[in-house]
Order: C-alpha cells, then sequence, then structure tokens
C-alpha cells in the first residue's frame, strides 16, 4: 500500500512539472509595455528584458544621469508586470497545482 501511495505522489510531482514547464513557456511568449519619462521597455513573462527604446530627443535633452534613471525605472515597472502576470497565470492555472497535497498538506 505504501508503494502505490509513493508512486502515485511521483507521479503527481511529474504532472505538476510538466505543467510549471508549459506555463513557463507561455510566459515567455506574453510580453508586457512599460514607460518611464522618453523610455519604454518591453519585457517578456520570463523575466526578460526583450527591447528598450529610447526617445532620440531624449538623448539630445536629458542629462545623462536623468537619462539612467528613467532607464532603471522603466525595466523595474516592466519586470514588476511580469510578475504579476505570471502571478495571474499560477493563480488560474491553480497555483502550484498539488504541491500542497504531495508533500502531505492539505
Amino acid at each position: 500500500m505504501a508503494k502505490a501511495g509513493m508512486f502515485g505522489q511521483i507521479k503527481q510531482a511529474a504532472q505538476m512539472q510538466r505543467r510549471m514547464k508549459k506555463m513557463q513557456k507561455e510566459l515567455a511568449r506574453q510580453t508586457v509595455e512599460a514607460r518611464s519619462g522618453d523610455v519604454r521597455v518591453v519585457a517578456r513573462g520570463d523575466m526578460t528584458i526583450k527591447s528598450i527604446h529610447i526617445d532620440p530627443e531624449a538623448l539630445q535633452n536629458t542629462r545623462q544621469e536623468q537619462l539612467e534613471k528613467m532607464i532603471a525605472a522603466a525595466v523595474n515597472n516592466a519586470l514588476k508586470a511580469t510578475q504579476k502576470e505570471a502571478g495571474a497565470a499560477m493563480a488560474k492555472n491553480g497555483g502550484l497545482g498539488g504541491l500542497s497535497e504531495l508533500l502531505g498538506q492539505r
């Protein structure tokens, strides 16, 4: 009987791992955009930056320190947005999908 329970848990863990990989692939295809001043950042759901666009006028009319702050703010906003999207996707797909059951917590 104990073996059957253990194999069931192993099977459940493998299913959860497949769901997580699928969700990671889906998130990697999604993008979010964030702006700060004349800087626009596009980030993927896998927490990578797809692109950064700086308005050419900003390069002429903005101090370096100010432009660096805008870039940092836009990147941070984009990453926060991807975290929010990932959290929503996980909640939509049942959170960690049985992890608590696998660990014997219900």
